[in-house]
């Protein structure tokens, strides 16, 4: 998935009234400012309430919902022909801003800012992309993500994502 191919969705689905909040890998990048590894997908965070003409504007792009057993009514995959892929993580808030279904983003963790390709997008919070970055045994991808998050607002990296001497990177020291 290229940047010209998310900041378009991202625009397209903006100026038709649908929000979304970019998430992932993706999410790092706008963060950042700057792209900065291949993503083989985006991931985006999606109101309940925006669900269906979220679809019918995908329909209209050609995404259509990819059937898989790993899929859930929140958590489901939409395709192109070009096997270009959108993660979708739908969530709801009641009125006191509890998540009363989908995927669980906490109250205030989609209120980043960044910016994909020149253009500023909505996006999960830093400091809820690192703590979720952070939430689970890391890839390399992972580390990277959480390394320059860490330099640009100043997180303490966990032991658990420390880059170790043995990777031809040298330890990193507590910040």
């Amino acid at each position: 998935m290229d940047a010209a191919t998310v900041s378009g969705i991202y625009r397209h689905l903006a100026g038709n009234g649908v929000r979304i909040w970019i998430d992932g890998g993706w999410c790092v990048d706008a963060l950042l400012g700057e792209q900065t590894r291949e993503h083989p997908d985006l991931d985006v965070a999606l109101d309940r309430k925006d669900e269906e003409r979220f679809i019918e504007h995908m329909k209209g792009l050609g995404y259509t919902r990819r059937r898989d057993d790993s899929d859930s009514a929140w958590n489901y995959v939409v395709t192109d022909d070009r096997g270009r892929g959108i993660d979708v993580h739908v969530f709801e808030y009641d009125e006191s801003g509890r998540i009363v279904y989908g995927v669980a983003y906490p109250y205030g963790s989609l209120t980043g800012q960044g910016v994909i390709n020149g253009h500023a997008v909505d996006c999960v919070a830093p400091e809820w992309m690192f703590a979720f970055k952070t939430a689970y045994p890391p890839a390399e991808k992972d580390l990277k993500d959480v390394h320059a998050l860490s330099e640009t607002f100043g997180f303490a990296i966990p032991p658990t994502h420390r880059r170790s001497a043995g990777r031809g990177e040298s330890q990193d020291e507590p910040t």
